[in-house]
């Protein structure tokens, strides 16, 4: 059995880690958005690789969500004593994944090949991988002009009225050749419950990269990250709305259904059931909400029932 995952950052990190209890880890291969990375201090930072990356090592902070567990914050407590603002935290330890990461990339290495260097030496199994090796970043457009995606999210708390959403440096990137042959080769794909403008489109918007999820034999399914008419967290909401889109279930299989087979609802969704399923979409539901480690495992163990997989 082999499954690939399209994931973000917490909602996809809580999810692959209930997979990953269900499913040998040898047999997963996460592709990972690259939308969120960002250049500060000369290094180069991968947000949500690195979360997926700290989950499969056992060292990220389940509290924040993100980052190493008890890491500490004497880097930004330096920055500050020098007059500056670090708004995007680095704890210590994680620094040093974005400085070793960097040195691999100015050696020559590629994004693939400096994260598979990264998991190797965290003791990661799991094949994970940047959706593009391409520079790719998630921009918000607001009335003073276009900012990260982070910056709007980190630095001014989502605050900003959002004009249109952009993911600079897509159209030229290239698809992770590995990426797609996983693609072709898994007997499913799960688009974890993530953010489906900021996490899981900057992957789609990859040239060829829709294109091979409606040529694969494997079943493709989601999972939705929207409860009724809001987001189960960040600022999905805000962003689905800004584009004109209605916050649901339902705009989630819209956006994906050219190539989903399969979505998993809310227990209490029940009405978008038959509306999803005249898209040509099978529609289940349960509980998808994620409060623990059982949570996790049952929502992983659901999906690969609907998926017709055993664990």
């Amino acid at each position: 059995m082999k499954i690939t995952v399209f994931a973000g950052g917490t909602g996809s990190a809580k999810f692959v880690r209930g997979l990953a209890k269900a499913v040998p880890q040898k047999n997963l291969t996460v592709v990972v958005n690259v939308g969120d990375n960002i250049r500060l201090y000369g290094l180069t930072i991968c947000p949500d690789l690195d979360t997926i990356l700290y989950m499969f090592a056992g060292i990220l902070d389940r509290v924040k969500g993100w980052g190493i567990a008890k890491d500490t914050f004497n880097f930004q407590k330096m920055l500050k004593r020098y007059g500056l603002n670090p708004w995007f935290n680095l704890g210590d330890k994680d620094l040093a994944t974005h400085i070793y990461r960097t040195n691999l990339i100015m050696e020559g290495l590629n994004l693939t090949e400096a994260t598979k260097t990264l998991a190797k030496k965290l003791g990661v199994k799991t094949e994970i991988l940047p959706a593009t090796n391409n520079w790719v970043e998630t921009r918000i457009v607001t009335s003073k002009g276009k900012i990260h995606f982070q910056e709007f999210w980190v630095k001014k708390h989502g605050k900003p009225k959002v004009l249109n959403i952009i993911y600079e440096g897509v159209e030229k990137a290239k698809p992770n050749p590995k990426a797609l042959k996983s693609i072709a080769e898994s007997d499913a794909i799960i688009i974890s419950p993530a953010n489906p403008i900021t996490s899981i489109k900057p992957i789609l918007a990859i040239p060829r990269m829709v294109e091979a999820l409606k040529k694969t034999k494997a079943k493709v399914l989601a999972i939705s990250p929207i409860i009724g008419d809001s987001p189960v967290s960040g600022p999905a909401g805000k962003l689905m709305k800004s584009l004109g889109l209605k916050v649901s279930p339902y705009t989630v299989a819209e956006l994906y259904k050219e190539f989903l087979d399969i979505i998993v609802i809310h227990k209490t969704d029940k009405k978008y059931v038959g509306k999803i399923e005249k898209l040509g979409i099978k529609c289940f539901q349960t509980n998808i909400l994620m409060k623990n480690l059982e949570d996790e495992e049952r929502l992983a163990k659901f999906t690969l029932k609907v998926l017709n997989l055993s664990p």
